[in-house]
């Protein structure tokens, strides 16, 4: 997923909170209360935003509450997106048996009684989860007493939302299989930013805010919010031979790290910069772009039709590569291992395939068949259904 801006990179702010909305001790709310779960990366805190939005857009008098913990990028996002946000102890799941797992059951009773709490306070019509450690609380402090909704964003369930499922009132998904029976599958709610853009119509745009030249094919390069070191290498060891093909690049290489490349007199430039922070207008700057497969990224580049090449992150349980397959077997995209991607791997295989306009053309078309632009829309009606309104 591409995490590197919190919020809208559009800049606009969500609507300000109504009067007399949850959390505000006022009678007047006429509205219904959504309480959404989904903390610690942006790649569950960006679906619940998206939802907010489309929720918002929908029903101007719903309110929505977001569910999150101290140690999360929730505490920099949401607020931000301009919703309040409930603070709850987390409940990290140890990954083997240590003295922690000991300590688990009076940490799960502290932080499903303070979630109950909230939800009573606010008066929360329904919760929707979206994995994370502050899910399994929203799941555990809803049960029985407020309707649940499941979203997972993956291609392999977590461990949060398997739980959730089994009380929810609806489970929705991004991709078929992800583990959970029954799940309808949606896509990602995505922000309308990136839902609405017209790649075509906003390139010339921008290519000019990032210095890139106008009529060169052009590769834009990320590897999520801190960089990813392969790419990094990869990249600035084939920028000669980039540049000499008349390729142009746009390489976020991370805030912590610095790619050094030579500027080749006529050559079009390889614009290095530490993080993106208008991702609407890098995509539409790009011809193809080369990236980790996180679910989020997978599914923003999948809405707007970007031909692409994947690089799965080599940890976890193999989700990120699970995430790029549907749109590989499609024919929108290609996978290349970490381990692979070198500087002469660029050179031989994704340096010709910038320059191929009729390859990229039809990459984007299928590419954007595997899209779901209408996911924050689905999610949203879905939501407000359950929520009685």
């Amino acid at each position: 997923m591409n995490t590197q801006q919190p919020g809208d990179p559009s800049g606009r702010a969500a609507a300000p909170f109504p009067a007399g909305a949850a959390g505000t001790g006022s009678p007047s709310r006429r509205g219904p209360t959504i309480v959404v779960a989904g903390g610690g990366t942006a790649g569950h805190i960006e679906p619940a935003m998206a939802l907010a939005d489309a929720v918002r857009r929908l029903r101007p008098d719903a309110s929505v509450v977001a569910l999150g913990t101290e140690r999360g990028l929730e505490t920099e996002i949401v607020p931000a997106r301009g919703y309040p946000l409930e603070l709850v102890p987390p409940v990290p799941m140890p990954r083997k048996a240590s003295p922690e797992l000991l300590r688990m059951p009076s940490k799960v009773r502290d932080s499903v009684r303070r979630t109950r709490e909230v939800l009573e306070r606010v008066g929360a019509d329904v919760v929707v989860g979206f994995g994370g450690y502050v899910s399994l609380s929203a799941y555990l402090g809803a049960r029985g007493r407020v309707p649940i909704i499941v979203h997972e964003a993956n291609a392999r369930a977590g461990l949060s939302n398997k739980v959730g499922a089994r009380f929810a009132k609806e489970v929705l998904a991004a991709v078929p299989d992800s583990g959970l029976p029954g799940a309808r599958t949606i896509g990602i709610p995505l922000r309308e930013s990136i839902t609405m853009l017209d790649r075509s119509s906003l390139r010339a745009q921008a290519r000019a805010h990032y210095g890139l030249r106008p009529d060169a094919p052009t590769v834009l390069v990320f590897g999520g919010s801190q960089g990813a070191r392969t790419l990094n290498t990869a990249f600035s060891g084939a920028s000669d031979e980039l540049g000499r093909a008349g390729i142009g690049v746009l390489h976020a290489h991370g805030p912590k790290n610095t790619v050094a490349v030579r500027e080749l007199p006529g050559a079009p430039p390889y614009v290095p910069v530490p993080y993106l922070e208008r991702m609407d207008l890098a995509y539409a700057a790009a011809d193809l772009v080369v990236c980790r497969s996180g679910a989020m990224t997978v599914a923003e580049v999948s809405a707007v039709g970007l031909p692409a090449v994947f690089v799965p992150l080599p940890h976890g349980n193999g989700e990120q590569a699970l995430n790029a397959q549907p749109v590989v077997a499609a024919g929108g995209a290609r996978l290349v291992p970490d381990s692979e991607l070198t500087p002469q791997r660029v050179i031989d295989e994704i340096l010709p395939l910038a320059g191929d306009s009729d390859m990229l053309a039809r990459m984007s078309r299928a590419t954007l068949e595997t899209g779901h632009r209408e996911a924050d829309r689905v999610l949203a009606k879905t939501t407000l259904e359950v929520a009685g309104a």
